[in-house]
Order: structure tokens, then C-alpha cells, then sequence
């Protein structure tokens, strides 16, 4: 760690943090920290209720002129001191270590498969033509995506066929659990509805992995009426959405919160395994909005989290002996795991999990995982002490 100048890694990255906006001496630590390790690129996380978008991308670009960027606003940050809220972080990777591009697609909502294949694609041809032809490293790629663009699915299915042999991870961007607006940043232009899609070429050695921990209850709902262009359910069980999942969960409707989405999540069941399709929050009219992608006559099951803590150490421990130790973690972690934990009142524990593991990123409103948008969900790639890039999923 360098005194004020941000957490330096073994691989050269350096992650730096604040939690005061109207600290003036930030951006001057991190013009410093980027010429000490000759940054190529920088990653930034913020908390758009504290850090105006606006100001985080003209103070991205004035303090760090030429340096090539990327961020999204967030619903939490995780930081060195674990898992936290109303921070910005920023990551800044050696150009000698990382080699880095990064392409922006608008219009999510309405750009169509085949448009974001065709981008996609062209971006990765570029990157792969241009690497060095006398050295050997891996490729992995990270999605930055508006998490309100009700496009997730579509989008991570465009961008694994348009990467191929690439592995795609990710975060959905947050905006405090506000559900106005989420901002994406790619080289001092904020936008929304839209993706940034990060390639990454690396001689560190890296493993991408994902860890949950619902079980399935015997529990059903059947989807009989919903707005799927909204992500709205409006009956299950031709009953009103919210009434029969709150009679399901035992609990009186009007009590139902994030903290009870949180704890009761809905999974639906896709080639013998189960994945999360989390309840955003309850409507005025009764029905239930939801982060991911829902349609009439899905069957959906109730599920309950267990053993957070055991689940997400075991995840961590696999990885490490997997690539020798960890160096930091990249990381994406569903903000209702946020709300489960504290709700369970575990924080604490994942909290120091993920300090001991390096681990910096944000809290987010959706996962990308290969081809896969999740909820409720920790992905992340893990980077190793060794020198010989290595991927793995």
C-alpha cells in the first residue's frame, strides 16, 4: 500500500478510493498513482446519490489526460474496507501488464442482436489483429451495462457469440437503489442505455467464477399475466403477483420490502441448474418488478438463502488453490446479496471474506456470466501471483 496513494497489487494494479466528494486531493493521488505504474487504463466505480456522473467523467479526463477510461454509477462499492456505500473507486491497470480496449454500444434497448454481433465482433477482430506477435497472454472481456435497459439478456447473449472463445463477465450498473437512472462512462461521455464491453490481453493469471447460495423450495409460482417488455408480473397463479407471493413467502403484502425479495428469491430451473430472477420491488398497483427477464407461463420456484458465508468462502478458497493464491478479485455482487447479508446480519463476515481476498468492485443491479444475465449472484475474476496467463470459467 502506498501512504494515501491507493492499495498497489502484485500485478502493478492499483485501486484507490473516496468516500468524500469534496475531497480535492483525490484526483491529484490518482494522476500520481497512474504515472508511478504507468497506467494504460482505468476502471471506476462511484455512487452517483454523492458523485455527480457528470463531475466524476470531466475529473476522470482533466487529471488523467490520454488515459483511456471506463465507469458506471453503482448500488454499493466494495473497497478495501469491504462492503460499502457512497464511495468512488478507481482502478488503474500498467499498460506493461494489461493490454486493454474498449468499445461502447447505445441503444441497447432497440440495437437488435444481429447490430451488437456485427460491433462486437468487429472490436474483437481489432483487438486480436493488433496484439503483439511475439508474446502470449489470455483474453477475457468485462461488460459495463445500463441496469435499467431491461436489455441485459439479450445484450450478454449478442457479446457471447459476437467474442467466441473470449469469457465474458460483468456488472448490471446501479443508481442507489433510486431506479431512475444509471449512468455508464467510456472516456469522459456518460450515457445511458448503453454497454461498454472492456477486452482485456494478460500475461496475469486470471480465473473468472461465480457463487450464489439459494436452495429451491418446493414452492411454485406460474407467471399468468405479465408485461415482459417491462419486466412486470402482474398475476401468479392467476392470483395478483405481490398477494400470492407474499402468501407463499407467509407474509402480509403490504410488508413486503428489498429485505423480503432479498431473502426469498425466485429461480427458475434452465438444464438441470437454477438461476435467480430477483424481484426489483413491489408496484403500486400489486405487481412485482424484477431484475431480469420474466414472460408469461414461466414456472418460477421459491427459493431460500443458505449458508452465505460458508458458500462464499468455499467459492474463494477453490479459486485460490486453483491458481496458486490471489493477488485482488475483481468483483460484481448482486445488491440483494448486499441486503440478504446485512438482513442476516452476516455482513461483517462476507465483508472480511472479501478483504482477504483482494477483492474490489461494486454492487450491482444484475450479473453477466458468459452468456448468462443472473441476479443474486457474486461473479468475479480472480487474478493469481504467477506470471503465465490463465483463464478458466
Amino acid at each position: 500500500m502506498q501512504p494515501n496513494g491507493g492499495i498497489d497489487h502484485a500485478c502493478g494494479v492499483v485501486a484507490l478510493e473516496c468516500d468524500d466528494p469534496g475531497d480535492t486531493g483525490f484526483w491529484a493521488r490518482v494522476a500520481t498513482a497512474r504515472q508511478r505504474v504507468g497506467a494504460g487504463f482505468a476502471l471506476a466505480f462511484f455512487s452517483s446519490a454523492r458523485f455527480p456522473p457528470a463531475a466524476v467523467a470531466s475529473a476522470l479526463t482533466d487529471s488523467c489526460p490520454g488515459l483511456r477510461h471506463a465507469a458506471c454509477s453503482t448500488a454499493g462499492e466494495i473497497t478495501r474496507n469491504g462492503i460499502c456505500e457512497g464511495n468512488l473507486v478507481v482502478i488503474l491497470f500498467p499498460a506493461a501488464r494489461f493490454r486493454i480496449a474498449a468499445h461502447r454500444i447505445s441503444d441497447i434497448r432497440r440495437a437488435g442482436m444481429e447490430r451488437i454481433v456485427s460491433e462486437v465482433g468487429d472490436a474483437k477482430r481489432c483487438f486480436v489483429e493488433s496484439a503483439p506477435a511475439e508474446r502470449s497472454a489470455s483474453r477475457f472481456a468485462l461488460c459495463l451495462i445500463d441496469g435499467l435497459s431491461f436489455a441485459e439478456e439479450a445484450v450478454s447473449a449478442a457479446l457471447h457469440w459476437g467474442l467466441d472463445d473470449i469469457p465474458l463477465l460483468g456488472g448490471s450498473a446501479g443508481d442507489d437503489m433510486r431506479f431512475g437512472t444509471t449512468t455508464l462512462i467510456l472516456d469522459g461521455e456518460p450515457a445511458s442505455d448503453a454497454a461498454i464491453v472492456i477486452l482485456v490481453e494478460t500475461q496475469v493469471p486470471f480465473h473468472i467464477f461465480k457463487t450464489d447460495n439459494f436452495v429451491p423450495t418446493p414452492h411454485k409460482l406460474v407467471v399468468t399475466r405479465s408485461e415482459p417488455d417491462r419486466r412486470i408480473v402482474h398475476e401468479f397463479n392467476a392470483a395478483p403477483a405481490a398477494q400470492e407471493y407474499a402468501r407463499v413467502i407467509g407474509m402480509d403484502p403490504q410488508s413486503l420490502s428489498p429485505m423480503s425479495f432479498a431473502s426469498h428469491p425466485l429461480v427458475v430451473r434452465v438444464g438441470g441448474e437454477y438461476y435467480c430472477r430477483s424481484v426489483q420491488k413491489m408496484n403500486p398497483d400489486g405487481s412485482l418488478s424484477f431484475f431480469c427477464a420474466i414472460d408469461d407461463g414461466i414456472v418460477m420456484t421459491v427459493a431460500e438463502p443458505a449458508g452465505m458465508t460458508r458458500t462464499t468462502r468455499a467459492a474463494f478458497d477453490a479459486v485460490r488453490e486453483r491458481i496458486g493464491g490471489i493477488d485482488f478479485v475483481l468483483g460484481f455482487d448482486c445488491v440483494l446479496r448486499r441486503i440478504d447479508a446485512r438482513n442476516r446480519q452476516v455482513t461483517h463476515r462476507i465483508a472480511a471474506i472479501y478483504r482477504e481476498n483482494n477483492v474490489i468492485g461494486f454492487n450491482t443491479y444484475g450479473e453477466q456470466y458468459l452468456s448468462m444475465h443472473l441476479n443474486q449472484t457474486f461473479t468475479g475474476i480472480a487474478f493469481g501471483l504467477g506470471q503465465s496467463g490463465r483463464s478458466g470459467s
